[in-house]
Order: C-alpha cells, then structure tokens, then sequence
C-alpha cells in the first residue's frame, strides 16, 4: 500500500479508528490475521482485519447459493402452418399449453410457403386465436411480427402462476 495512515475495522466490525500501516500491518500479525483493503477510494483508504482465505471461501459459497437460486428462462419453440388441420392445431395448443404451465416462454413460429406469404392475415388471425385460446396461461410478450417467410409472436406465462415441472420421466 501507497498511503501512510488507514481507517482500520477491526475482526469483530469494531472502529478502531485512524492508525498508520506499520501500526495496521502490527496488529494483524498480532491478531495471526490479514489486512484487507474494503474501501480503496476512501480517504484515508479503509482496511479491515480478517481472515482473507475464508472471506474469499464464504463469498463464493453465497455467490453460488445465489445462482442456484436464479431462474432460467426457456424459450419453447413451436411452428405452424396457415392451413392447419383442426386436430393439429388442437394438438399443437396442448403443447403450448403444456410449455406455459412449466413456466417456460413459448414462440410461435408461422411458416408461410409459395402464395401464403401474399396472404399475412391468415397467420395473425392464427395466432390472435392461439393467444385467446391460452390467456388464462399466459400473455402475449411480443406481438405478432412478420420476418421474411416466417411470422412470429412470443408468449410469456403469468407471473403468479407457479410453475409445474412434470417430476414423472418418459420411458
């Protein structure tokens, strides 16, 4: 360190107050600890005694605590057709259905081919009617969005509702 007094904290959090570093560097070899700078910008700087090695340790258990308990979103992706048979578009809706209750964001993806692309209204009158179909799962985030070939439309569950992993695996 390039400063010739410090703010020193002692082990428990007590102010010491104003001491010189020799004096700071005396005490935390009395004391068999480290002299930790907390507040760099400070003036003077603030230093700390502790045990630096688990200080280190307990900050990254609470880091890694903290991403365990983050949680990730999921993009689902589902694609149809203009011309969708009504059983398929039933199944379809089960799938999104299924994907909402999981907690998991859903795009819906409308392939148009050949002649269908000079026909747009066909697909957002598809998925105008998916999105009333669901709203009781979830809510539509981006609204449906023609892209070249394809018209998109992304949908979120609600915020209070829980999401259900399904716990039984698949043979």
């Amino acid at each position: 360190m390039r400063v010739p007094e410090v703010r020193l904290v002692g082990a428990e959090g007590e102010q010491i107050g104003i001491v010189s570093i020799g004096e700071a560097m005396r005490l935390a070899q009395e004391a068999d600890l480290d002299l930790v700078e907390v507040a760099p910008t400070a003036r003077p700087p603030v230093c700390k005694l502790m045990d630096y090695g688990k200080f280190k340790y307990e900050s990254d258990q609470k880091r890694r605590e903290a991403r365990k308990n983050q949680v990730q979103t999921v993009i689902k992706e589902m694609k149809l057709r203009p011309k969708i048979d009504p059983h398929d578009y039933e199944t379809k809706k089960g799938h999104v259905v299924r994907f909402l209750k999981a907690g998991d964001k859903v795009k819906i993806t409308i392939m148009f081919r050949g002649r269908e692309q000079s026909r747009p209204e066909l697909g957002i009158r598809l998925l105008q009617r998916l999105s009333t179909d669901v709203a009781d799962l979830g809510y539509v985030e981006a609204q449906p969005k023609q892209d070249g070939r394809n018209m998109t439309m992304v949908m979120a569950p609600h915020k209070s509702a829980k999401p259900q992993r399904e716990t039984a695996t698949q043979v």
